[in-house]
């Protein structure tokens, strides 16, 4: 579904990424790890249009994309939660929802505002509120929440659970692997790694904007000297 093949992208005459290259086939969860400032959100914002690459190629469904702006990139299925939650803070959980909502890749049972209240209830009793009077945990299904009314093909999530109390972290948990059920692809940029390693089929540490390693979750999870030379845990 989607391929980075060498890219580099730069922020002026600073290079970020080093040749970073890896796959997220349909139906998989692929996660990106690493330390902070290694390079996880420029990869995201790269392959998003957010930050144009300087060389090499992103291919979406076997289409090159790199050269598209982001709202293009977004209505060909590709659909990013950003660090942080960036939600519309002066409209409501509803208006959020449905401001962007839209299913131009005529999905059969299309995301909706009852299937958002469904997968996350907490948002129901809050509807008509203001977003920026939500709670963090709010806030981040809000995102998530958001980005499905574009029923995308593959989301992206960066910083899926960063902040978060333990309890909302375990509800976003849930609420991903049930979006894998679904067969929604994501790639997932996150620090915990045994709750990643429950829901992912694949995984790429970074390391000062190159790919360092890959493998599965259970290689994963066996390089516990490697993991703590390389993301501290």
């Amino acid at each position: 579904m989607l391929t980075v093949q060498n890219i580099e992208t730069h922020y002026g005459a600073s290079q970020a990424l080093f040749g970073i290259s890896m796959h997220v086939r349909n139906g998989e969860v692929v996660t990106l790890i690493g330390r902070n400032g290694m390079g996880k959100t420029t990869s995201i914002n790269s392959i998003m249009g957010i930050t144009p690459i300087t060389r090499g190629s992103i291919f979406f469904e076997n289409v090159r994309i790199e050269h598209l702006e982001s709202f293009k990139i977004n209505r060909k299925g590709i659909a990013l939660v950003p660090e942080g939650r960036q939600v519309f803070p002066n409209l409501t959980v509803r208006e959020n929802l449905v401001a962007i909502s839209a299913n131009r890749n005529n999905h059969t049972s299309p995301w909706n505002l009852n299937k958002i209240l469904d997968l996350f209830p907490q948002l129901s009793a809050r509807i008509d509120s203001m977003a920026n009077l939500l709670s963090g945990g709010e806030q981040q299904m809000l995102a998530i929440g958001r980005s499905l009314m574009t029923n995308p093909k593959l989301l992206l999530l960066d910083e899926a659970t960063e902040g978060l109390a333990p309890l909302v972290r375990n509800e976003i948990w849930r609420c991903l692997n049930k979006l894998k059920k679904e067969g929604i692809s994501m790639l997932v940029v996150d620090k915990n790694i045994k709750d990643l390693a429950r829901i992912a089929d694949v995984h790429y540490v970074i390391e000062k904007g190159q790919i360092v390693w890959q493998g599965n979750s259970s290689e994963l999870l066996k390089q516990k000297d490697f993991l703590g030379d390389k993301l501290g845990v």
